[in-house]
């Protein structure tokens, strides 16, 4: 399935392997198996996957035990050049997609589903303990994918799903649910080879490290070039990453982060200024409030992850972020930022509560796509 900027494979749980239907070792064989990982090429010929982070990812989806949700939603973050399935984080684009499978899969109740109108999908998302409500289009009791919703970095239109990320009840999880996970809403972050940043370091979404683009040589206009085939800058924002993850206290050691890949994501932040996105489109700045690239799986992705918007609109309303400064301070609900595929809109909603800043809601607006179904065959000596 196609789901905002991403694809992935999805599975139900109960049409796995019976080994693979449990965490551990034989399910991270058979996913890395179907993707074509690891791949030493770089190209994951011998699988399924796109030979990008964006790509290379995989879903499984069951029927949820959890009271007032329909479906517990599972992702897998498929490394591409190392036999590595990385389960520490969620993925926004594809959450927009977990909804229309349901419904397809059979996992939803069929009282639940309209013969026309909207099904309200109550998604756990079991990577990270959250709560996704996806609205999807359903006409004659089946989900509605074409229409006229345009996605930035998509190159068809389609029909939109809206989805709200809200912060679960602090007890239920047995989180303070902060969002910053040192107190503070900018730190002086020490960089080994860069010196010192100021840095926002933010659990919404997904765990992100923002720095401002003129402290690390960037505009934050770049597109995917300008960082991919820059060595020494792919470098530089792995050790921002690093060292960002130490302070969250997400890795106890530097060398934990190899292996923790996913999260967390690095992102730099610039005022509002004009470019030319990926696909030809002018972004003027007039268009925007601020410019954020990020960096997915050790490159700059296309466009934005999901869950790192969620990141920017949460770091956007709290007063003095990077975030927050760059988009031109003060207090905001929304943020439309740039991207290097185009413009993005996202909502979020916090409060300052007991000394600390919370997420109530977060918003934004994707779509989704059935690509293919059917088989997918491994090697029978995989599992």
């Amino acid at each position: 399935m196609r789901g905002g900027t991403s694809k992935g494979v999805f599975f139900r749980l109960q049409d796995l392997p019976a080994a693979a239907q449990q965490p551990g070792e034989a399910r991270d064989r058979l996913l890395l198996r179907v993707l074509g990982s690891p791949d030493p090429y770089g190209k994951q010929i011998d699988g399924v996957g796109g030979a990008s982070s964006s790509t290379s990812k995989a879903v499984i989806l069951g029927r949820s035990t959890r009271p007032g949700h329909d479906v517990d939603y599972l992702f897998g973050q498929v490394a591409i050049d190392r036999p590595l399935v990385d389960w520490s984080g969620n993925c926004g684009n594809l959450s927009a997609a977990v909804g229309p499978f349901a419904i397809a899969g059979g996992l939803l109740d069929a009282a639940r589903i309209p013969h026309d109108g909207e099904a309200r999908v109550r998604i756990w998302q079991a990577n990270i303990g959250r709560t996704i409500i996806a609205r999807v289009p359903v006409r004659g009791g089946m989900v509605q994918e074409c229409g006229g919703f345009e996605l930035d970095g998509v190159a068809f239109p389609a029909a939109e799903v809206a989805l709200e990320f809200v912060e679960p009840d602090e007890n239920e999880i047995g989180m303070d649910g902060g969002l910053f996970p040192t107190g503070n809403p900018v730190d002086e972050l020490e960089v080994p080879g860069t010196g010192t940043l100021r840095a926002t370091l933010i659990d919404a979404g997904i765990p992100t490290v923002f720095v401002e683009a003129a402290a690390v040589g960037c505009r934050g206009t770049e597109l995917q070039a300008a960082i991919n085939g820059d060595p020494r800058a792919l470098a530089m924002f792995e050790a921002i990453r690093v060292q960002g993850a130490l302070r969250m206290g997400l890795i106890g050691s530097a060398a934990e982060a190899a292996a923790r890949q996913h999260t967390p994501k690095i992102a730099f932040v610039a005022p509002p200024a004009g470019y030319v996105a990926a696909g030809g489109r002018m972004v003027a700045a007039a268009d925007i409030d601020l410019n954020v690239r990020a960096l997915s799986m050790g490159v700059l992705h296309h466009a934005m992850m999901g869950t790192a918007a969620v990141a920017v609109g949460a770091a956007a309303a709290v007063p003095g972020t990077v975030v927050n400064l760059a988009a031109g301070g003060g207090e905001r609900r929304t943020v439309r930022f740039g991207h290097p595929s185009g413009v993005l809109r996202v909502g979020a909603e916090v409060r300052h509560a007991a000394g600390r800043w919370q997420l109530v809601r977060a918003s934004m607006s994707r779509s989704a796509r059935v690509l293919m179904e059917g088989w997918v065959r491994v090697p029978g000596d995989t599992i």
